[in-house]
């Protein structure tokens, strides 16, 4: 690290699990974050300013005027960009040293298992059943961690899925393909500062599994009911009839 960036990230330098050694791990590493939306704005926003070194930015919407009241990347001068331009030019302004990738269309098959194996952490933030299947799958073959994340109305709710670790269940093993039941903000609706918060620590479970700090949430999932103000941590197990995990 140069002189400017002991300064830009001394703060989180100074945490002794940190240091300078996790501080590079984070500017080493290269996280993808599939979805632009209310999750995945402020888990780049804060993926960047933590020092994330490459940010592959993943979305084929254009910014609209309703989304503006959660995806805080995107400005009203940023409507009808699409939404992969307008977070870059976010990121760019908050850390110009973090390298984004971006592309504009959906990624699937071949192209999307490609694009994960090139990364360290996966990073899901999107709002439909068939893209978290699928994004699961490609994370388990190939090997690479995910961090997942969802929002409604004044609830949401975040997991991790670790197929490094042989006992780690996977996004099929929490939801299988009988439970797909289409819950999205357009129809339900969503407080704001939900999906800041999940996105929030989505963010965190990622530089946690870059870094090696602490425990991740693998086995785990994280309830956060905001009405209450209330958060819920239950286990989570390996499904043994699981078409992508199981054996």
């Amino acid at each position: 690290m140069n002189d400017e960036q002991l300064l830009r990230y001394s703060r989180q330098i100074m945490l002794p699990e940190m240091d300078i050694a996790g501080q590079e791990k984070l500017l080493a590493a290269r996280v993808l974050i599939v979805g632009l939306g209310g999750l995945g704005c402020p888990a780049a926003l804060y993926l960047a300013a933590a020092g994330v070194g490459q940010l592959v930015l993943v979305d084929h919407d254009r910014v609209d005027l309703s989304n503006l009241q959660r995806q805080i990347a995107h400005k009203t001068t940023s409507i009808d960009e699409l939404k992969v331009i307008s977070a870059a030019r976010s990121i760019a302004e908050i850390n110009p040293d973090t390298i984004v990738t971006t592309i504009d269309h959906q990624l699937v098959d071949d192209e999307l298992i490609d694009s994960i194996g090139r990364c360290d952490v996966v990073l899901d933030a999107t709002d439909n059943f068939e893209a978290r299947y699928a994004i699961n799958d490609a994370c388990w073959q190939t090997c690479v961690p995910l961090v997942s994340g969802a929002a409604i109305r004044w609830e949401g709710q975040v997991a991790v899925f670790d197929p490094r670790s042989e006992t780690s269940p996977c996004y099929r093993c929490l939801y299988g393909e009988g439970d797909d039941e289409a819950l999205n903000c357009a129809e339900n609706g969503v407080a704001a500062p939900v999906v800041g918060i999940i996105g929030t620590c989505q963010a965190m479970e990622t530089i946690k599994l870059i870094t090696g700090i602490g425990e991740s949430l693998t086995e785990s999932v994280l309830f956060f009911d905001g009405k209450a103000m209330e958060w819920r941590k239950l286990g989570l197990t390996k499904d043994p009839q699981c078409q992508t995990c199981r054996g």
